[in-house]
């Protein structure tokens, strides 16, 4: 997955973490195109071994914990089905991605989850920010139009991320977390995907958001506009970033 540079988007983030009298919290977003890096060809021939009929893997039977594909629950569609095992990866890839600390590659296809609409979605959001007493980034920054030009909001499908307790890579406090979501806006046309993430942490712990903004606003003290903002976190391999999209025939 390549991560994708958009004006204003900086802007965003920053705002997207402030704190309130209840919790810290910390969100950003992030576009990415559907393209492939060194990391992703491997975990595409991981998910094609695991999920895809024809593979010799799927030909044996069932394993002791009874896995079958076809007793498998996807959000994505029938996983002996090329479509489904690509919005699987991709979603995963995201992940990866974004977490470059974290392997998401045993992540199963029902841990997913397809959002009815993307109004819901966004109407969700919003009234998390706004509860929060944060309406900056949707009211002046223009969140949403920014979104909407990235990836065309009304030719997208929305999925969740819905992580078991022990492997949430928004809990690295192990408790600290309070609330959290993981959304992807994906437009299959456009070959896009923006990972909507936001967290609230207790008051009193430190998490890595918070080293990672005092490393920026040490380094940026001359710079007003970039003073607490969190940078993304990127991978080791960024260089094997490849110009072509991942044959998934």
């Amino acid at each position: 997955m390549k991560f994708l540079e958009y004006p204003g988007m900086d802007a965003i983030n920053s705002a997207l973490n402030f704190d309130t009298p209840e919790c810290k919290v910390h969100g950003r977003v992030e576009p990415y195109s559907c393209k492939a890096a060194g990391a992703d060809k491997k975990l595409y021939k991981q998910l094609e071994s695991k999920y895809d009929p024809s593979s010799q893997t799927m030909m044996s039977p069932p394993d002791d914990d009874g896995f079958n594909i076809r007793n498998i629950i996807s959000p994505f569609g029938p996983m002996d089905q090329p479509a489904s095992r690509k919005t699987l990866f991709y979603l995963i890839g995201t992940l990866n991605a974004s977490f470059p600390d974290y392997d998401f590659s045993d992540v199963k296809p029902e841990q997913f989850r397809k959002e009815p609409s993307v109004p819901i979605v966004v109407n969700s959001i919003n009234s998390t920010l706004f509860n929060h007493g944060n309406e900056r980034a949707v009211k002046e920054l223009g969140l949403w139009d920014s979104v909407d030009q990235l990836i065309d909001l009304e030719d997208s499908d929305v999925y969740s991320y819905n992580p078991d307790i022990d492997s949430d890579p928004n809990d690295e406090e192990d408790g600290g977390t309070l609330w959290s979501f993981n959304y992807f806006f994906y437009n299959k046309k456009l070959k896009r995907i923006i990972y909507f993430t936001m967290r609230g942490v207790s008051i009193g712990v430190t998490t890595e958001d918070d080293i990672n903004e005092e490393d920026d606003n040490f380094s940026n003290t001359d710079d007003e506009e970039n003073q607490g903002f969190v940078p993304r976190r990127k991978r080791d391999d960024d260089d094997d970033f490849m110009t072509g999209d991942m044959d998934m025939q």
